[in-house]
């Protein structure tokens, strides 16, 4: 991921993920500066250090950067707690903070950085001014800070224009907006002018910058339609895009769904989408043929891999109790009336269904313990034909996945610190012996939704272990903004990172045969954009008074090849 540009010269000066930290759940975001005619790279954060979203000075001398410092991320999806460094353009020496706790600098003269930070007295989010010394080196004990935005509406993403003291232009999130607008704040009167609104009132807009003579405002849009409003008209063609990535002999595809997985013959995907009722589809693999083959609230797939056009799925809402009711159904997608059948009772969140390679058992989560541990049971019948357990303990296994030549199960589990939400995989043979750990993402880390390769050599799954890339307030919606996907030797050796980029990248699922990117049909009509803004804004309490905005939740995810 390559973001925040700024040309010095002949120098260009940006953030990139592309070097591992070394450190398990540590960001890979650094700040980096490159010779456009040479191509020559020189990175500018310290090593151990995670630097995001630089700007740079007019004059070019400087570059500021919202940093952990040593700190390092503890988990924070929303403000990252991070500071404000300033460093010396040329080779990033002279590095000293500025500010503490603020994030996305900005530039008025090589004194003057305009930033954005949570107020931590009344929540919400605000621009603030630093003026830095004139005279002598940058020292953080002369530093003045002053508040710039009012209270009463949330500002963030701050841009200026070089010399002008006149004005900046933020985005905003004001309590009787569903939106995220861009709009200019004058600086000496106090007032917000719109630039958004008028012309687009029902779409999110996101970090507004400024051409250099400062006269023009340009910013990123959700392209397509309203957000989180349901389409209407014309049928969308499922959206397979090419996903470059550092790892050869791998394809990856983008899917414009959640929980996709590929027929035994890999001709087939099924995936679920319009997420706010979880509907079940199939579609060719090139995205031609689109069907729907399941109209209600689901979550996960899996094809049967002997029993042509079964699909298994899990009926009812996700991210829920032990209690709620959630049941394993099997779908014929092959019969023109879609034969269903049930293969749990009792609906005490049955889940996360994987059948055997030779289509005997499935394995599957359930709650009907109390806690969340893996059952076997038969493919066919399902419970009534035989059941029994395969994991125990008062913990959380989830998410399993069969291996190919049906000696391990792969799965999430919190066991090793239940409750806390930080999960790692773990294997376990089908008889219940051989328990390991595969895969840990650091402490109170998350490695979730394993798959194995067609081959039984890999896994795919989903992690922090890279933390972050990007201040999450300038994304649009996100429920994990540090989920990325890694592929990794099946002993949890050799950790490759695939996607990089600020969204959550998740429930990955690996094909049997190999799909190249010329061989996927690009869609003839675009999904309109679903993002919604960040959920964590839709709130905000003040004085015991609660402000609730309408915010739906967008996703994405990724199959793999």
């Amino acid at each position: 991921m390559k973001d925040s540009p700024s040309l010095v010269g002949k120098e260009l000066v940006y953030v990139s993920t592309h070097e591992n930290s070394g450190v398990p759940r540590t960001s890979w975001a650094a700040v980096y500066s490159m010779n456009i005619f040479s191509g020559k790279t020189r990175r500018l954060t310290p090593v151990g250090v995670a630097d995001f979203s630089p700007a740079v000075s007019p004059s070019g001398t400087y570059t500021a950067v919202a940093s952990y410092g040593e700190k390092g991320w503890g988990g924070e999806v929303e403000e990252l707690g991070t500071d404000i460094y300033v460093f010396l353009t040329r080779d990033g020496s002279g590095r000293v903070k500025v500010v503490e706790h603020g994030g996305w600098p900005s530039w008025v003269d090589d004194h003057t950085i305009f930033f954005h930070r949570r107020d931590e007295n009344d929540g919400w989010w605000s621009v603030y001014k630093a003026s830095l010394p004139r005279v002598g080196g940058v020292e953080t004990e002369v530093v003045v800070v002053e508040r710039v935005t009012p209270p009463g509406l949330h500002a963030f993403t701050p841009a200026t224009s070089p010399g002008n003291d006149e004005f900046i232009v933020v985005a905003t999130r004001r309590p009787q907006s569903n939106y995220r607008h861009i709009e200019v704040f004058d600086l000496k009167n106090k007032v917000f002018k719109d630039v958004t609104r008028p012309v687009s009132p029902k779409n999110h807009h996101y970090n507004p910058f400024l051409s250099a003579d400062g006269t023009r405002v340009g910013y990123h849009k959700c392209k397509g339609g309203g957000n989180g409003e349901k389409e209407t008209g014309g049928d969308q063609i499922l959206l397979l895009e090419n996903i470059k990535h550092p790892v050869p002999d791998v394809s990856i595809f983008r899917v414009d769904g959640s929980f996709p997985s590929f027929s035994p013959t890999g001709d087939r995907i099924a995936y679920l989408a319009d997420l706010d009722d979880g509907f079940l589809y199939v579609v060719n693999h090139d995205g031609s043929n689109k069907r729907l083959v399941h109209k209600g609230m689901a979550f996960t797939t899996a094809w049967d891999p002997v029993r042509k056009g079964v699909v298994y799925t899990s009926v009812g809402p996700n991210f829920a109790s032990e209690r709620t009711k959630v049941d394993i159904i099997s779908i014929n997608v092959d019969d023109n009336d879609l034969s269903y059948k049930k293969l749990t009772h009792g609906g005490e969140n049955n889940a996360f269904p994987s059948p055997s390679p030779d289509g005997k058992w499935i394995v599957f989560r359930s709650g009907r313990s109390g806690y969340k541990n893996l059952y076997i049971m038969d493919a066919e019948e399902g419970e009534t034909g035989g059941i029994h357990r395969l994991t125990k303990g008062p913990w959380t296994d989830t998410m399993c996945n069969w291996s190919p030549d049906g000696e391990w199960i792969a799965f999430a589990t919190d066991r090793e610190n239940p409750g806390s939400g930080s999960f790692e995989i773990f294997m376990i043979h089908p008889n219940g012996t051989g328990l390991h750990k595969v895969i840990q993402s650091g402490s109170g880390g998350r490695a979730n939704h394993p798959w194995f390769s067609p081959n039984g050599k890999s896994i795919v799954f989903t992690s922090d272990y890279a933390a972050v890339s990007a201040e999450p307030i300038s994304n649009p919606h996100h429920y994990q903004p540090y989920g990325e996907i890694f592929i990794a030797n099946v002993d949890g050796s050799n950790i490759r990172r695939l996607t990089h980029n600020s969204f959550e990248d998740g429930t990955p699922a690996w094909g049997p045969k190999f799909l190249s990117p010329v061989d996927v049909a690009q869609p003839t009509d675009e999904r309109k954009c679903l993002f919604d803004d960040c959920h964590w804004l839709s709130t905000q309490k003040k004085f015991g008074m609660e402000l609730t905005l309408d915010a739906s939740i967008g996703a994405q995810c990724y199959k793999l090849q």
